[in-house]
């Protein structure tokens, strides 16, 4: 196996630029594949991360005749909770509402929240030191849809538990920065206890967030959800991105492994004469496969050795700097990062290489088989076969 290994690589330096055009394409995919496996992971990562620190905290424990994916539960899902059952919980409360920014009409989620909860990143501070009747927070997105600054009155209309049509200016007070889009689109953020006394729902709520504290238990007329539930549909998305990436990642695959299986071919049908010098000094045709199996192997090996030369400096680079993503990203509706930090693990690094590797191996032992077929008298006169 040492000599087969010695012969393999005189060979393939000897061949000169087929060598390094062959490792080059190798050592492309190699860094391609690592390079959006990173990105997928990070992504999935800083996603999940912030939706736990802006939305889902440690869980919501929901009304049982509210479900978030149906407006119309909004209504009617809320309800008052025994005060003994609300430690180490943040009620939230929604209605529906209306604002007219600029004359223009636009239909809101308006949501009540404690100005002292610590258990979410909301910006829910800013009600305590603002002087406006009713302070309002929104997001980054809410305030570029409706033209909203800092300071900024604007009209809201809602309806009360009766069902009656009430109006008043709300005052922006904070405009926040996340990626969650789920609490920023067509949200707006008011203290809780303006809420109750704007819709006449004293301590009420649709749902209540948890903290890291909080035990869960069974709550009659209420429902709990974790951060698994809570975050299983986003884990599905991820799943079905990964999917469709391992195709790109198979076709660039298939492309590296042709050039090897073309330049095999040719190696076989151009160096039949030295395949027959090969078994009359005594090598077997096993022996002679095994050396051209090698050949092959030793291509995607240097791919991986030549990827890791130039692909860790990238990877370390994007890792600190991150990949930025075009604005229109942004207003998807999905929790896509602004700038995404890459995860490269050893796993992902080691396991693309392995894979690479094998499939060159494999690949490679495919023509190689046609040396057992070839008469070596005729290899050692040079007749073509």
């Amino acid at each position: 196996m040492k000599l087969a290994f010695q012969l393999a690589y005189k060979n393939l330096i000897g061949a000169g630029l087929r060598t390094w055009l062959n490792v080059g394409v190798l050592s492309f995919v190699f860094v391609v594949i690592i390079m959006f496996n990173g990105l997928l992971e990070g992504w999935s990562e800083q996603s999940i991360r912030e939706s736990i620190q802006w939305e889902y905290a440690h869980g919501h424990l929901l009304h049982k005749d509210y479900d978030p994916l149906d407006p119309f539960t909004i209504k009617d899902g809320h309800g008052k909770m025994d005060e003994k059952s609300t430690s180490n919980l943040s009620p939230i409360l929604i209605r529906q509402a209306t604002i007219y920014p600029e004359g223009r009409v636009k239909a809101i989620a308006l949501k009540g929240i404690e100005a002292a909860q610590n258990t979410l990143q909301l910006p829910t501070y800013a009600f305590a030191d603002a002087k406006a009747d009713i302070p309002a927070i929104i997001g980054v997105r809410m305030a570029e849809t409706a033209n909203l600054r800092v300071g900024d009155q604007v009209l809201l209309r809602w309806r009360d538990k009766n069902g009656t049509f009430d109006a008043a200016d709300i005052t922006v007070v904070e405009i926040f920065n996340t990626n969650v889009a789920s609490v920023d689109q067509g949200q707006v953020w008011i203290p809780i206890e303006k809420l109750w006394d704007m819709t006449g729902l004293e301590n009420e709520a649709t749902l209540w967030v948890a903290n890291e504290n909080y035990s869960q238990k069974a709550i009659k007329g209420w429902r709990f959800e974790d951060q698994d539930e809570l975050l299983s549909e986003f884990r599905s998305l991820m799943q079905m991105e990964k999917f469709g990436s391992a195709l790109f990642y198979v076709i660039l695959l298939i492309i590296a492994l042709i050039a090897i299986f073309d330049t095999q071919v040719l190696s076989i049908f151009r160096r039949q004469k030295e395949i027959g010098t090969y078994v009359a000094l005594g090598m077997t045709r096993q022996e002679v496969m095994k050396l051209f199996t090698v050949e092959g192997a030793l291509y995607s090996i240097l791919g991986v050795i030549v990827g890791c030369i130039y692909g860790i400096p990238l990877f370390i680079l994007f890792h600190k700097i991150g990949f930025t993503l075009p604005e229109f990203y942004q207003g998807m509706g999905i929790n896509i990062p602004t700038t995404i930090i890459p995860v490269f693990g050893l796993t992902i690094i080691i396991g693309t290489g392995i894979i690479l590797i094998i499939s060159a191996t494999i690949v490679s032992l495919l023509p190689a088989r046609n040396i057992a077929r070839m008469d070596p008298v005729s290899a050692l006169k040079g007749k073509l076969q």
